[in-house]
C-alpha cells in the first residue's frame, strides 16, 4: 500500500488514487501504469484509447495549484504513463520489455549476427559492396538487384513479425516452456532488427547510387 499525497488515505500502487483521484506519483511496471494484466498480446485502439483518458485524469495542469507533493506526483506519474505508452504500443519495444520482466535482455548493442541471417547478411554487404565500386554502366544491374534484395528482406521482416506474434500468443496462452519461449522471443526480436539495420543500409546505398537507381 501507498499513501496518497492528496487525501492521505492508503492506496493500492496504480497511477492516482482511487477516492480523491489525485496522482500518486509511484513507480509501476509499465501495464500496471496503463492498467492492464501482463499480456504481450495487445489491442493498439484500446491502448491509445487509455493512455489518453488516464492523461487527461493526472496531467500536471489539472494539479497546478496543488501542494507541491501532488505536483511532483502528477510529473512523475505522467512521464511513466508517456514511458509505458510509448514502450508498449511496439510490438518490438514491448517484446524487449518483456524480456527486462523475465530477467533476460538481447546481446549488448546486438552486435551478433543471428545464425539464420549469416548467409543473408554476407550475400547484402556483398552487394553493397559491389555497387559503392561500380561505375555508372555497372551500377544499373546492381541497383536493380539491390532492390530485388530489398524487397526480400521486407518480406523476411514480416515472417519474422508473425513468428513474433506466435510467441506473444504462447506466453499469453501459458502453452510452452519458459526458456523456450524466451529463447524465440530473443531470436525473433535480433532478426527483426538485424534486418532491419540491412534494410536502412539498402536505402542509404540506393540513395547515394546514381542518378536513377534508387526510384
Amino acid at each position: 500500500m501507498v499513501q496518497c499525497p492528496s487525501c492521505a488515505r492508503p492506496c493500492e500502487p496504480r497511477l492516482f488514487c482511487q477516492k480523491c483521484g489525485a496522482p500518486l506519483g509511484v513507480e509501476l511496471d509499465l501495464f500496471a501504469a496503463l492498467g492492464l494484466p501482463r499480456k504481450l498480446r495487445l489491442d493498439a485502439r484500446e491502448l491509445e484509447r487509455i493512455y489518453h483518458e488516464t492523461g487527461r485524469r493526472i496531467h500536471p495542469d489539472r494539479f497546478a495549484s496543488a501542494a507541491p507533493a501532488v505536483r511532483r506526483a502528477s510529473l512523475n506519474s505522467t512521464a511513466l504513463l508517456t514511458r509505458a505508452y510509448r514502450t508498449l504500443r511496439d510490438p518490438i519495444s514491448r517484446g524487449r520489455y518483456w524480456l527486462e520482466l523475465n530477467g533476460e535482455k538481447l546481446a549488448e548493442n546486438n552486435q551478433r549476427v543471428p545464425a539464420a541471417l549469416a548467409e543473408t547478411v554476407f550475400e547484402v554487404q556483398e552487394q553493397l559492396a559491389e555497387l559503392r565500386a561500380a561505375r555508372d554502366g555497372g551500377a544499373d544491374a546492381l541497383g536493380a538487384a539491390l532492390r530485388e534484395r530489398r524487397a526480400e528482406l521486407e518480406n523476411s521482416i514480416a515472417t519474422t513479425q508473425e513468428e513474433l506474434q506466435r510467441n506473444f500468443a504462447r506466453w499469453d496462452e501459458g502453452t510452452g516452456e519458459r526458456q523456450v519461449l524466451l529463447n524465440g522471443l530473443k531470436s525473433a526480436l535480433s532478426a527483426i532488427a538485424y534486418l532491419r539495420t540491412l534494410t536502412r543500409d539498402v536505402d542509404r546505398a540506393l540513395e547515394g547510387a546514381p542518378a536513377g537507381l534508387a526510384g
